[in-house]
C-alpha cells in the first residue's frame, strides 16, 4: 500500500505493523547487503540519540546517502521523507512502502509530509530528511525551511550527519570494488523555544543557517569542499539552538 495514500492518523496507527518489518526483515537484510558492497568508515554514532523524536539532517551527494546512513544507525529504524519521483522506480517505491517510508512533494507545501513527519516524531520515530530537499554533488547550498518547521512542532533532537567518498559509487561497482563511504554524526541539538510560539519566515530562516553551519562542521577536513555555502565555519553561530 503507498504510504502517501493514507491519511496521516492511519500512516501513524500502521507504524507498529512498518516497525516489525524494519526490525526483524528489512534493516537486517539491509544491513547485511550494504556490509558486503561497501566499506564505510564511521565515527560520532555514539552521539545519535538511543530513543525519543529525532531529525537526522543529512547532506545529500548521491543515490546510496539514504540507505547508508539508515543502515549504520542500528539501534534505531530512520523513516525517509522521500522525494514525490522515487514513485516512478517500482524497486525503491516498493521498499519505501514496506519500510514506512513516505513521499514529499517538492516546491509546494505538501501538507500530508508535513504533518505526518511532525507526527512521526512526536511519536517518538527518528526521521531522516535532506535539509536542501535533493542532491547537491559540489557541496551544501541553501536549505529549505521545512525541517525548522517540524523540529519546532514536535520538539526534536536534530542529528546532523555527514557522508562524503561516496561520488564514485557506480565506478567502483562496474569495477567489482566496494563503494566506500565516510560518515560522521556530528553534535545533536536542539532548537530553542520560540517566545509565543509563533515561526516566522525570518525566525526559520535563522534556525536553517545555524543548523547547516552543524551540518558543515559534521563534515570531515578533508572533505571540506562539500560544505559548499557554509564552508566558512568561522560564521557559525548558535543563537537558536542548544545542543543536548
Amino acid at each position: 500500500m503507498d504510504t502517501n495514500q493514507l491519511t496521516v492518523e492511519e500512516f501513524i496507527a500502521r507504524q507498529p505493523i512498518y516497525e516489525r518489518r524494519r526490525r526483524w526483515i528489512l534493516h537486517p537484510g539491509l544491513r547485511l547487503i550494504v556490509r558486503l558492497a561497501a566499506r564505510l568508515e564511521v565515527t560520532g554514532l555514539e552521539h545519535v540519540p538511543k530513543t525519543g523524536g529525532t531529525i537526522v539532517m543529512m547532506n545529500h551527494i548521491s543515490t546510496m546517502d539514504p540507505p547508508f546512513i539508515t543502515a549504520v544507525i542500528g539501534h534505531r529504524h530512520c523513516i525517509t521523507m522521500a522525494k514525490m519521483e522515487t514513485k516512478d522506480n517500482l524497486l525503491i517505491e516498493t521498499t519505501n512502502n514496506w519500510w514506512g517510508n513516505f513521499k514529499v512533494r517538492r516546491g509546494e507545501v505538501d501538507r500530508f509530509a508535513l504533518n505526518a513527519a511532525i507526527e512521526l516524531v512526536k511519536h517518538g520515530q527518528m526521521l531522516l530528511m535532506s535539509p536542501e530537499g535533493t542532491r547537491h554533488r559540489d557541496g551544501l547550498q541553501e536549505p529549505k525551511d521545512g525541517l525548522a518547521y517540524i523540529a519546532h512542532k514536535s520538539n526534536a533532537i536534530v542529528q546532523p550527519v555527514a557522508i562524503a567518498g561516496v561520488l564514485d559509487w557506480r565506478e567502483r561497482l562496474m569495477r567489482l570494488r566496494r563503494i566506500y563511504a565516510r560518515i560522521h554524526f556530528g553534535r545533536p541539538f536542539r532548537f530553542r523555544p520560540v517566545e509565543g510560539d509563533r515561526l516566522t519566515k525570518a525566525m526559520r530562516a535563522q534556525m536553517m543557517r545555524e543548523a547547516m553551519y552543524q551540518l558543515a562542521l559534521a563534515i570531515p577536513e578533508e572533505y571540506a569542499n562539500l560544505r559548499g555555502h557554509y564552508a566558512d565555519v568561522a560564521n557559525a553561530t548558535t543563537d537558536t539552538i542548544e545542543f543536548v
